[in-house]
């Protein structure tokens, strides 16, 4: 029964640094991610009465990890289309996640996100609309 569970273990430590090894940090750049402008954005979460937040964003790409903000996560490539990204990304020592992305238009996406942070589990489904370019002074996510 012991053998069992170290060969158990040893599967999925394989199979997980398998996963984590085939692609580095920052990627291959996703055609859909690729497409969306830069600017003021309003995301709101599909389903809720909030208004939704307000970001700059400069590089559309940081919300590959938006549960994760700027941990350092070790990301791979499942669908890289010219409408549809998604990506699944490892944090060690902090959860991970999978991302999709579906463009309508430079300026309008979907964003979809589940994963595991510091042990809690998250399952978001937002609606991402340009509203603008990026007040003066402001800070932008990058």
């Amino acid at each position: 029964m012991r053998i069992s569970k170290v060969a158990r273990a040893l599967v999925a430590a394989v199979m997980v640094g398998g996963l984590v090894a085939a692609a580095p940090t920052a990627g291959p750049t996703l055609a859909a991610v690729a497409r969306i402008e830069p600017g003021q954005w309003q995301i709101k979460e599909l389903g809720s009465d909030s208004p939704g937040r307000t970001l700059c964003i400069a590089d559309p790409a940081i919300l590959i990890q938006y549960g994760h903000g700027s941990a350092q996560c070790q990301r791979f490539v499942i669908d890289n289309e010219p409408d549809v990204a998604t990506v699944h990304y490892t944090c060690p020592g902090n959860g991970h996640g999978r991302t999709t992305f579906r463009v309508s238009t430079p300026r309008a996406f979907n964003l979809d996100t589940q994963g595991i942070v510091s042990g809690a589990p998250f399952d978001y489904h937002y609606e991402a609309r340009r509203i603008g370019a990026c007040p003066p002074g402001a800070s932008t996510a990058r």
